[in-house]
């Protein structure tokens, strides 16, 4: 729904999380990277390799998003999380030339699975990390799994890892209540606290929206490192 081409009339009600990825997203281009990795939740751990491609047509919009040459013989089609990072960085492209790395993270990985996968994804050089993931989709009657009280809680302590990169609680993060919750983005959240933790050194972190439009638990956050947490 963050593409106004798929939410339609309803785009201007996500008008303050497109900003807030608008910025979040720019500024990722601004921090002197070579390479931007992009976690998203898939259905294997898989790399798509450049020219890189996805569609929305599954979702009922006539857009393609690819980033590099767009050749369908050699480009793989990649999942919806990455999709959408794809088009954020198209939309916010990076002020130098950066290599893009897109991975997909199984969605049924296990924590430990998920660590160990950000901890080697560090590639040589200045890199920056683009993690694509949501909350859990039970925040109401209206929402795509129902309500569930457990839902609220859940968020709330998920806004708060990442407003404080608090990797213990990502590390943490269960994957049957996840499931059980719609929480898509798990695999990515603890791959992402993999790298951070592999990184070291001290992190702050900025938590600049977080809401449940149509039911589902949505985030933007900034981690920077050098800085006391």
């Amino acid at each position: 729904m963050i593409v106004p081409e798929v939410a339609g009339g309803a785009a201007a009600e996500l008008d303050d999380l497109r900003a807030a990825c608008a910025d979040a997203v720019t500024m990722l281009g601004r921090a002197g990277a070579r390479q931007i990795v992009v976690f998203g939740a898939d259905s294997s751990m898989t790399s798509y390799d450049p020219p890189q491609r996805g569609s929305l047509r599954p979702w009922g919009v006539d857009l393609d998003v690819s980033l590099g040459p767009h050749d369908p013989l050699e480009s793989h089609q990649m999942p919806l999380s990455l999709v959408i990072g794809a088009w954020l960085l198209r939309q916010h492209p990076p002020q130098q030339p950066v290599m893009v790395n897109m991975q997909g993270i199984a969605g049924d990985a296990t924590p430990a699975q998920c660590r160990h996968f950000g901890e080697c994804c560090a590639p040589d050089g200045p890199w920056a990390l683009l993690v694509m993931g949501d909350g859990s989709a039970s925040r109401g009657i209206k929402s795509p799994g129902y309500d569930d009280p457990r839902a609220q809680p859940f968020d709330d302590a998920l806004a708060a890892a990442l407003g404080s990169v608090d990797l213990s609680v990502l590390h943490g993060l269960d994957p049957v209540v996840s499931s059980e919750l719609g929480v898509a983005g798990r695999p990515a959240f603890q791959a992402a606290a993999g790298a951070v933790a592999a990184a070291g050194g001290a992190w702050s972190g900025e938590l600049s929206y977080n809401a449940a439009p149509y039911g589902v638990g949505y985030f933007v956050a900034t981690w920077q490192r050098g800085a006391a947490a």
